[in-house]
């Protein structure tokens, strides 16, 4: 492990002034690599240090956002699966607010575009949604680089009760009334 790192670090040396842009542009092609995102982060935290890792981070994971939002209706597949998953997940008239986006990124299990499609239905404008995708991955970007190096010392027993803590949050910060349109309400079976 160490010399994977060792490596990692003089890639990072000999690059130079392109890492940080290599670093970002990986951000937007782990989506395609199926890699978490919080792994990314941990390892922006380690390349570049706390701050610049943060910062690099959540460029890259604006970029991505922005690429979403623009592809998202043009794969009516993937809006449609997305559409059941988060029906199967959240429930069909459940809408999660801002906050709550920012704390389920926190949980690395859970998919990080199907939260995007979450605020894409909660924010129609691109303006709305850009600010609420900021809000939501700035804690994510800083979490996952400034403690990466200590989430990985955790016993399992600290992580259930991390993620215990992050599911209290959920529910506590939920929208607490659910309008359903007349017609949906008394849709015939």
């Amino acid at each position: 492990m160490n010399d994977e790192l060792s490596m990692l670090f003089v890639m990072v040396e000999t690059v130079g002034i392109l890492a940080p842009i290599a670093f970002i542009f990986f951000h937007i092609l782990r989506q395609f690599l199926f890699i978490p995102v919080p792994l990314v982060c941990i390892a922006g935290g380690i390349l570049f240090g706390s701050f610049f890792g943060s910062v690099f981070s959540i460029i890259g994971l604006m970029l991505s956002s922005i690429f979403f939002y623009f592809l998202i209706n043009k794969m009516p597949k993937i809006h449609t699966k997305l559409s059941k998953l988060k029906k199967r997940w959240f429930g069909e008239y459940r809408n999660l607010t801002v906050g709550q986006i920012a704390v389920l990124r926190l949980i690395p299990f859970i998919h990080y575009h199907l939260l995007n499609f979450c605020l894409i239905e909660r924010n129609k404008s691109f303006s709305a949604y850009l600010k609420n995708s900021w809000i939501t991955n700035l804690p994510l970007a800083v979490f996952y680089t400034v403690f990466g190096e200590f989430i990985s010392r955790f016993t399992p027993s600290i992580i259930l009760i991390i993620l215990f803590s992050l599911g209290l949050l959920v529910f506590i910060m939920r929208e607490k009334v659910t309008i359903i349109k007349w017609r949906e309400f008394f849709k015939a079976a």
